[in-house]
């Protein structure tokens, strides 16, 4: 499963077409709308987590363009909910750059988020959902 939080732009002639609909109906994609501001005869704005496998997600997003909307990827960063994690030590097996490791003697999970890529492999490895991923930025709302 692949996922990520997109900012859609659309132009003020599109905002009456079910172009997200389409995602899911079309390309077996799941949405999650975050925020929407979407208009009458003004320019419509949504930020979506969009979720299917890289071969749709790739192809829904060639379709929101063709249907003249503006596409961006949300800045986002991966973050470790301290309540939730057991410290069991998944994440550190898929991390490719070593931002997840195990602190010895203690066997305690450390996460150095300036190692981070954000490929969001421990997202989809973490058992008890500890690793999330954020947005970063701020989209402001006409």
């Amino acid at each position: 499963m692949y996922s990520k939080i997109l900012v859609l732009r659309f132009p003020k002639d599109y905002v009456h077409k079910p172009i997200v609909c389409n995602l899911s109906t079309k390309y077996a994609l799941t949405f999650n709308i975050l925020r929407a501001t979407v208009l009458p005869r003004k320019e419509g704005i949504m930020v979506l987590e969009l979720s299917g496998t890289k071969k749709n997600f790739k192809e829904g997003v060639k379709y929101l363009e063709s249907q003249n909307v503006q596409v961006q990827n949300a800045s986002q960063e991966i973050k470790r909910n301290d309540t939730k994690c057991t410290h069991c030590g998944a994440c550190t097996a898929v991390c490719p750059t070593g931002a997840l490791s195990i602190q010895r003697p203690e066997m305690m999970v450390i996460f150095d988020q300036k190692k981070c890529s954000v490929c969001e492999l421990c997202v989809l490895t973490c058992p008890t959902r500890a690793m999330e991923v954020r947005p970063t930025n701020k989209i402001f709302f006409e």
